[in-house]
Parts: structure tokens; C-alpha cells; sequence
């Protein structure tokens, strides 16, 4: 991992912990038979969900290293765009699309469809507007979600998309339920997380997820697994259904 790379994990928490009031509010109210509160660590927020500590967020100032040059070097997000397996009129939300690297990516991959690009940031969501008319791109549609909803109509797409970005989430439950409630049956989510289970993965422990806490999550919204990809160096590929 270059010298970038470990800037980034590294100072992210600093610009995290300004932003986290913001767009994570953590109350006394959301300690209830979902979620527990307890004492936060270093780069988690002190709210648990089914286990795992919620980690915090990466605001706008983290741009530059969503699209740091190197990254589908790193990560091989090549292999990942390819694995989605779209087909040319499809309906695709990038969940937590950030600064849109993804969003792009696959808007060239429905030309007939469109990419809808969800985030909580209007910060993201001016970045993304931006870039659309530098390159004048007209299928990409930016939606600027709350902390548990997606802002999508139901039955709308047919395929999601969270890279990194689920871990974040507050209420992830609430998130996972309203992905699934876009989704048109039979619809899919692929979720990408950086791999828990392996300890040469240089990430901070709240910023990985292992395959079953993954699972385990993705079960109680309401989807089923299908398969996890192995072709990523560092994340997992998890496909789930919104079941027909």
C-alpha cells in the first residue's frame, strides 16, 4: 500500500469526528431492541448493531482518495465493475456513491438505463453533479438519501451496489430495508467489504467486515445470499436477492 493509502487511513478519523454530528447523530434514542450504546472506540461512533461496533463516516474530504489514481490497482475495481454482470438498460443505485467512481463507471455500462448515485453528503452529491456535466454524462441521476432511507421508489431498480460504505451506515437495518424495498424482485445487491478474516488486509478492524456478520445482517433486511466472488484482493463480493 503506498504512502497515500496509509494517509488515509490514518488521519481519516480526524475529519470523520467533525463531520459524524452532522450525519450520524448518535442519541439516547437509538438505544433500543435493535441497536445498543456503549463506549465508543477510536474509529467507531459507540453504537452496536447485531454484534459489531458502527464505524464512523467518511465525509467529501475524502474525494481525493476515492479517486486516488491507483485504486483500481489496489483494489482491482476493473474486476468488480465486470462482476456486477449488468446489462445495458439496466437501473443501478450506488449506495453510498461518494464522489461517483463508481457511478460513472457503470453508467457507461447502461446506456439505455441509468445510474442512480445515493449519499447522504450534499457535499458528495455537488461533486457528483459537477463531474456529470464536465464529461456530460445524462444517465446518472444523484439522490441525496437521509441516515435510513434511500429516497429510491419501491420496486425501481434492478441492482445495488455498497462499496465500503455499509459499515458507515447508522442505522443500517433501516438502509438494508429500504435497499431492499427499491429493488424489484428478484433484484440484487452487491455488497463489497473489506475482508475481517484476513489480518494482511492493512485496514482499520471497523472499516472490514467479515462474510458472516455480512450474511448475518443482509438475512434480518429480508435478502437472500447467493454467492461471495472471490476475485478481489482485499474485499469480499457478496451477491443477496430480494427474493421473488
Amino acid at each position: 500500500m503506498n504512502i497515500l493509502s496509509l494517509w488515509h487511513y490514518i488521519t481519516m478519523p480526524v475529519f470523520i469526528f467533525i463531520l459524524l454530528p452532522l450525519n450520524c447523530p448518535v442519541s439516547a434514542s437509538d438505544s433500543n431492541e435493535t441497536y445498543v450504546l456503549g463506549k465508543a472506540t477510536r474509529d467507531g461512533i459507540g453504537k452496536f448493531y447485531m454484534g459489531r461496533e458502527i464505524s464512523k463516516v467518511m465525509g467529501h474530504l475524502g474525494a481525493s482518495w476515492l479517486e486516488r489514481p491507483k485504486r483500481e490497482q489496489e483494489e482491482r475495481t476493473d474486476l468488480l465493475i465486470k462482476g456486477l454482470d449488468l446489462n445495458p438498460d439496466d437501473k443501478v443505485a450506488d449506495i453510498g456513491s461518494g464522489s461517483g467512481y463508481f457511478s460513472f463507471r457503470m453508467a457507461k455500462l447502461v446506456p439505455q438505463g441509468k445510474v442512480y448515485a445515493v449519499d447522504i453528503s450534499p457535499q458528495m452529491i455537488g461533486i457528483v453533479r459537477s463531474k456529470m456535466a464536465q464529461q456530460k454524462v445524462t444517465n446518472i441521476e444523484p439522490v441525496q438519501s437521509t441516515i435510513s432511507q434511500t429516497k429510491l421508489s419501491p420496486n425501481s431498480i434492478d441492482a445495488a451496489l455498497i462499496v465500503d460504505a455499509y459499515h458507515e451506515f447508522s442505522h443500517p437495518l433501516e438502509m438494508a430495508t429500504s435497499i431492499l424495498e427499491s429493488l424489484k424482485p428478484g433484484g440484487k445487491l452487491v455488497l463489497i467489504e473489506y475482508r475481517l478474516e484476513d489480518p494482511n488486509v492493512p485496514i482499520k478492524l471497523l472499516h472490514k467486515m467479515t462474510e458472516k456478520q455480512a450474511k448475518k445482517e443482509m438475512k434480518v433486511a429480508g435478502f437472500k445470499w447467493e454467492k461471495t466472488l472471490k476475485m478481489l484482493p482485499q474485499q469480499h463480493f457478496m451477491i443477496f436477492r430480494k427474493p421473488t
